[in-house]
């Protein structure tokens, strides 16, 4: 594998970014949005998010990306949330560590203090390790909180580290 750099998203980045987006929401496993992107959307979309980070290999291939934003408003606007994907092709390629941890370093450049994460799936396990070896805290599990892709409901498990 080449090596992997994060960098700031820009503009001839958001037609990779918007196809692994999507791949993600088209699994139905991981992300509670229901409707994919177009360019358009997602152009709209990743604009409106504190930052976006994408990692790209030597070629300048975009293998995946996150994005940050506050997780509420006015005396919890301290509390930033994100979302991670990763292309499907590279998928296992610790290419998601390195956008959490980029994410991590960029919440705190952003002068949040915690990130946490609302829903994560409790069978997605890698997620999971990757976040407790990481020093995130699990904050309990919400029963059936997600629907997945078949109708069938999951329990979630809320996380939070601070930044």
């Amino acid at each position: 594998m080449k090596e992997i750099q994060i960098r700031k998203y820009g503009e001839k980045d958001i037609p990779a970014m918007v196809k692994i987006w999507n791949e993600v929401v088209e699994d139905g496993i991981a992300f509670p949005q229901l409707k994919v992107l177009t360019e358009e959307s997602g152009r709209e979309f990743f604009a409106q998010q504190t930052y976006c980070g994408v990692a790209e290999d030597e070629a300048g291939e975009v293998l995946g990306l996150y994005i940050l934003h506050p997780n509420n408003v006015g005396r919890c606007g301290h509390i930033c949330n994100a979302s991670y994907a990763v292309s499907r092709e590279k998928r296992g390629l610790h290419i998601g560590e390195k956008l959490v941890r980029d994410c991590i370093r960029q919440a705190h450049e952003e002068d949040f203090h915690i990130l946490q994460f609302n829903a994560v799936v409790a069978s997605n396990v890698h997620a999971r390790h990757l976040y407790e070896r990481i020093g995130f805290h699990q904050l309990g599990i919400i029963p059936g909180g997600f629907l997945l892709k078949d109708g069938t409901y999951e329990d979630i498990c809320p996380y939070y580290i601070e930044v």
